[in-house]
């Protein structure tokens, strides 16, 4: 991957800031949101199967954005991702229904009314998505959208690096920071497709499903599912 000459310069800015490789994607987010200029911005990883854990976040709206993605499996940052394509939501109250329900009815209680999801790939590797959002309707302007892209750029390049520092034959998330651990979730989600004998994808279809109907952090759901304490039923 060639850098343009504002990605470099935005790289250079960075780990002039820190020393601490695995601090900087929070320098980044934080950097991005002055910069553009947006509300708030959120990295997370993203492998094939979705949305795989936050890696920073500017504020709560922004950890909560992704945290929906992830629960759901559904919003601009999913299928960012999957096309390799910006999506770009100038007014989510009017376009998101529509296209992701669940997601949008969550994002527009915190406060998100535009979102702006840039795919962090390599060819068809998945490496993560840079959303950004902002609390009022607006379109990003071609200045704007353009240090976004920047951004992303330098959030691929990021990532890029932290993975390289994981230990051979990992799939590289473990060298990154992120925000919550989601080992618990794939741990239930084992256990839910063992106790029903259907497949892993079903088993997380269902635990989303719970999740979000029972308006509970899907972690936190994960947790009492490896303690016993919720059982999965056909």
């Amino acid at each position: 991957m060639v850098a343009s000459t504002r990605t470099s310069q935005i790289l250079e800015a960075l780990t002039t800031t820190s020393a601490d490789l695995r601090s900087l994607p929070q320098h980044l987010v934080a950097t991005c949101a002055q910069a553009v200029p947006v509300t708030g911005v959120g990295m997370v990883l993203m492998t094939d199967a979705g949305p795989a854990g936050v890696v920073a976040a500017t504020d709560g709206p922004a950890a909560r954005m992704e945290e929906l993605q992830f629960t759901l499996g559904e919003g601009p940052c999913v299928d960012s991702s999957r096309t390799g394509r910006p999506v770009l939501q100038p007014d989510l109250a009017r376009s998101g229904p529509a296209r992701w329900p669940g997601f949008t009815a969550g994002a527009l209680e915190a406060g998100i009314a535009a979102i702006y999801a840039f795919p962090l790939r390599v060819g068809s590797i998945r490496l993560g998505v840079l959303d950004l959002y902002r609390d009022r309707p607006e379109t990003l302007s071609a200045l704007e959208l353009a240090e976004a892209l920047s951004f992303a750029d330098a959030a691929t390049t990021l990532l890029l690096h932290l993975q390289a520092q994981s230990p051979p034959n990992s799939v590289g998330v473990e060298a990154v920071a992120v925000i919550e651990d989601r080992a618990q979730v794939h741990q239930a989600t084992g256990m839910i497709a063992e106790q029903l004998g259907v497949s892993l994808a079903s088993a997380l279809i269902m635990l989303r499903g719970r999740a979000y109907a029972s308006e509970r952090p899907i972690l936190a759901l994960a947790n009492d599912v490896l303690a016993g304490e919720v059982l999965f039923k056909l």
